[in-house]
């Protein structure tokens, strides 16, 4: 049997717990073949952001049409691209290609809070990704920003990934944390609101788990799975890789991509 595929097109992390580098492990502990478009190459790690150095346009069109015309994603995770022609490549590609599946894990801030788009690509983002995406992933902050409102409880985040449905058309999973509900996480799709509980996991190693989660996701998708079980098991494997505690560095430390893994996702 033909084996599903799944392109991230995201930013490198020099330190392998986000970016590129979690998306490739992530596919392949979820039982697909990972591909990547990188956007910009960073120096980083578990602390911070010291510096971001973009691809040119052209580089990043040529990586893709490399990637479609020869090994056909069966889906797409977009991550980190901060910059706006950047962001008109992938929207113009992807359409070109009728690309399907595409997961935007609208990356603005870093877990170590260090900005990585610029402020006027935002807009293009919106533009330009949303109205094709199938899904997207942002947390609490990003969806303050993109329904321009303020989240403070339950009721706002169904109110926030309303607003960021009805204004773009696309799926919205709001990512609650345990700032508002612990590790719960809303859908809003369709006029329909679903929530997928996630257990509270006291663990520093934090930095990485969007790109994880959106991965995740996106391989899902890319073997079949309805948006709503990609999900399910997505949250569920995060959560398996949480309760594994790997702490590595001095700063939240990366996540331990597929620490006591038994094959549960490969499948």
């Amino acid at each position: 049997m033909k084996m599903k595929t799944a392109l991230s097109i995201a930013g490198s992390d020099s330190s392998g717990g986000a970016g590129i580098q979690a998306d490739l492990k992530t596919m392949t502990m979820n039982g697909v073949f990972g591909m990547t478009a990188i956007t910009a190459l960073t120096a980083q790690n578990t602390i911070g952001v010291t510096a971001i150095q973009e691809v040119t346009p052209e580089f990043l069109e040529k990586q893709i049409d490399a990637v479609f015309t020869d090994i056909r994603p069966d889906a797409v995770k977009i991550g980190m691209v901060s910059d706006s022609q950047l962001i008109r490549v992938i929207g113009k590609k992807l359409r070109q290609y009728e690309a399907e599946n595409i997961v935007v894990d609208p990356v603005m801030i870093a877990t170590s809070n260090a900005r990585l788009i610029k402020t006027e690509a935002v807009e293009t983002l919106v533009e330009e990704l949303f109205p094709i995406a199938t899904l997207v992933t942002p947390n609490i902050s990003e969806a303050s920003a993109l329904a321009e409102m303020e989240i403070q409880s339950v009721s706002d985040m169904e109110k926030a990934a309303k607003k960021i449905h009805e204004t773009y058309g696309c799926a919205v999973l709001l990512k609650g944390g345990h700032s508002i509900n612990d590790a719960n996480d809303l859908l809003y799709e369709k006029g329909k609101v679903c929530w997928f509980e996630g257990k509270r996991i006291d663990n520093p190693n934090t930095h990485g788990t969007g790109c994880t989660l959106s991965s995740a996701i996106a391989s899902n998708l890319a073997k079949g799975m309805s948006l709503e079980d990609a999900i399910r098991q997505a949250k569920e494997y995060i959560s398996m890789i949480l309760e594994a505690m790997l702490d590595l560095g001095k700063g939240s430390g990366p996540m331990n991509h597929g620490a006591d893994y038994k094959g549960k996702y490969a499948n």
